[in-house]
């Protein structure tokens, strides 16, 4: 969701008005959930996706008409009956979809959506309030709330609504806040979720690809500066070339929502490296390596001090179980493990 604020803030700063199309609402079996979106350039073209399908080929005709309306509009799709035979689909779902004009002149706007990528890049939770009318001449007037009471752009209402939009900054996904007959999206637009890698090699040049594209902050660390570089990280948040692996938890901000991912190119390094991460609060502890090579670590642990509950913090062998071999794969086992645990977390904490 990163590169698409970033995306809708260079548009607007060029001039560039656009629509955009967000999922208020679904229930049942659907191609993408609540809080997914799509931006639809005059042209017809787009960034990101809603699912698909005619639904998205039916938004974007509909955003012929927002962008001569320049409003807003709300529409709903079943893909349980009669409409999802006559649109090929059967995810057996609702979709309540908000379509939006984004207006390259409004200066407020832009400035909101300046503080959203901010706060993501600085990683302060905020929310973004989108109040939903449907009314075709609406324009968006979205408002970005941090968790200590301020806000960037146009809101309002009583103070006491503030506390119900921050109240869903926890959460993951977006959701349809309806106060005193009055409807708002309401948006988290940053997260502490930050996967740390820990070596620099092969698995870990595909790995941080991938968690980048699925919204993890991505920070890699090794002691070797021709492979912990931008030139094969371009897409990380961060690249640090360490001393050497006893230092690479100084400096580093880990809590309960830190991913440690252990990739390094030794297992001395990676159980340097474990030892430092199951002092730690994070959230998830991750190791590559066989089964023989783990409990080997494990051992030397023990012997040191540590204590099963410790042990039973880590994921060993590294990634779900999809019999990968290669780089690529591997690589994709370990961001679905993530994902998983992610999830569970968010379920649990949000």
């Amino acid at each position: 969701m990163k590169k698409l604020y970033q995306a809708m803030l260079q548009l607007l700063k060029r001039g560039e008005s656009f629509v955009q199309a967000t999922i208020l609402t679904q229930s049942g079996s659907v191609p993408r959930t609540a809080g997914a979106k799509m931006i639809i350039l005059e042209d017809n073209s787009i960034i990101g996706t809603i699912g698909g399908g005619l639904v998205e080929a039916s938004i974007q005709k509909l955003a012929v008409e927002v962008f001569q309306s320049r409003g807003s509009r709300t529409r709903e799709f079943n893909l349980t009956g009669k409409e999802a035979g006559q649109m090929d689909m059967i995810c057996g779902g609702r979709l309540e979809v908000l379509v939006e004009y984004m207006d390259a002149s409004n200066i407020r706007l832009i400035n909101v959506y300046q503080y959203v990528v901010d706060s993501i890049e600085k990683r302060k939770r905020a929310v973004l309030v989108t109040p939903v009318s449907g009314s075709r001449n609406d324009c968006s007037r979205p408002f970005l709330v941090g968790l200590d009471g301020s806000v960037a752009g146009e809101f309002k209402g009583p103070e006491g609504w503030l506390e119900e939009f921050t109240g869903l900054a926890g959460g993951r996904y977006p959701k349809v806040l309806t106060i005193e007959g009055r409807r708002f999206l309401v948006e988290p637009v940053s997260t502490n979720e930050t996967v740390y890698i820990f070596g620099a090699g092969h698995v870990a040049q595909k790995l941080a690809l991938l968690t980048t594209m699925v919204d993890f902050r991505t920070i890699v660390l090794d002691d070797r500066k021709e492979f912990a570089n931008r030139d094969r990280f371009p897409a990380a948040d961060e690249v640090k070339v360490l001393e050497n692996f006893d230092y690479s938890f100084e400096g580093l901000d880990i809590d309960r929502e830190s991913y440690l991912v252990i990739v390094t190119r030794g297992h001395v390094h990676d159980k340097t490296v474990l030892a430092r991460s199951l002092k730690t609060n994070a959230c998830y502890i991750g190791m590559i390596g066989s089964r023989r090579k783990r409990d080997a670590i494990y051992r030397s642990l023990r012997e040191e001090g540590f204590t099963e509950a410790d042990i039973k913090r880590v994921y060993s062998p590294i990634g779900l179980d999809i019999e990968a071999e290669t780089p690529e794969e591997i690589a994709v086992s370990i961001v679905a493990e993530l994902i998983k645990v992610r999830g569970e977390h968010v379920n649990v904490t949000g």
